[in-house]
């Protein structure tokens, strides 16, 4: 028997027309929001890349000796407030939250690097000007001083799909990228500083589970040191040989680790110089 239909279309047809209609809704609507990702992407990338420019272009030229880049005192003059760093003073001026910069060389982590004071977490899905974007910025939270500085400072950013902000921290999963790439640079407003790798470790950001390391701020003591910097070491992937000792100034480099429930992977320095 022939099958019935309505107004000249069968069953099978009018479902083929409905699963067709909804098939193309999803299509669409999947094609707006990977559109609409990685048209957010590539905004923050720009902006990136132009924040980067005009820190490049306010950076001082070397010295006409050619031993380097004329350097700012670190040790602001008695009685004045501290001089900020000429390549950091345009970028300071378009948002004073400015802390500082961090990089790490023949990486995509150049960036600056920010601290709110309207929520500790303000900057998590933030750009520099403050503007809503997946990608948030690099931040710090309202823990700690940059400038005196604490014996931890932690530095908060994304792990992105895209490969940008703090991504390429799992590169350091691997000794050999560590080896290649030890050290990373953290400027504050004032003053340039290196710093030198020494843990890579992964642990839950959940509260009561974890390594609590972003709650290690200010040591009351050498003990208190060395009790966090010998955890740090005893959970790290491999041996770097280095060992901070008492009065070494650290940053942990923090982000999102996605083999733990509510993991996170943290890249840890002491200051060189």
């Amino acid at each position: 028997m022939c099958e019935k239909k309505r107004n000249g279309f069968s069953k099978k047809q009018i479902l083929y027309t409905v699963l067709i209609g909804l098939c193309s809704v999803v299509f669409l609507i999947s094609a707006f929001y990977l559109g609409n990702y990685f048209w957010d992407y590539y905004k923050q990338s720009k902006q990136q890349d132009d924040l980067a420019s005009i820190v490049e272009s306010h950076r001082p030229s070397p010295s006409p000796d050619g031993s380097g880049s004329v350097q700012i005192p670190s040790k602001p003059v008695p009685g004045q407030p501290p001089q900020i760093l000429p390549e950091y003073q345009p970028l300071y001026e378009m948002n004073d939250d400015l802390v500082g910069w961090i990089s790490i060389p023949d990486t995509t982590v150049n960036y600056p690097v920010l601290k709110a004071t309207e929520s500790l977490d303000f900057y998590l899905n933030r750009d520099f000007y403050k503007k809503q974007t997946r990608s948030g910025s690099i931040y710090v939270r309202d823990v700690g001083d940059v400038f005196a500085p604490s014996d931890n400072i932690t530095i908060y950013g994304h792990r992105m799909k895209t490969g940008n902000m703090f991504t390429t921290l799992h590169e350091y999963l691997k000794k050999s990228f560590w080896e290649s790439h030890k050290t990373f640079s953290f400027d504050t407003l004032y003053e340039h500083h290196q710093y030198e790798i020494f843990a890579v470790f992964k642990t839950t950001g959940t509260a009561g589970e974890g390594f609590p390391y972003h709650l290690f701020v200010d040591a009351e003591n050498a003990e208190e040191f060395d009790e966090f910097v010998a955890e740090v070491k005893r959970m790290s992937f491999y041996d770097t040989g280095i060992t901070p000792q008492y009065g070494d100034k650290l940053v942990c480099l923090s982000t999102c680790e996605y083999t733990l429930n509510n993991g996170r992977l943290v890249v840890v320095g002491r200051r060189i110089s």
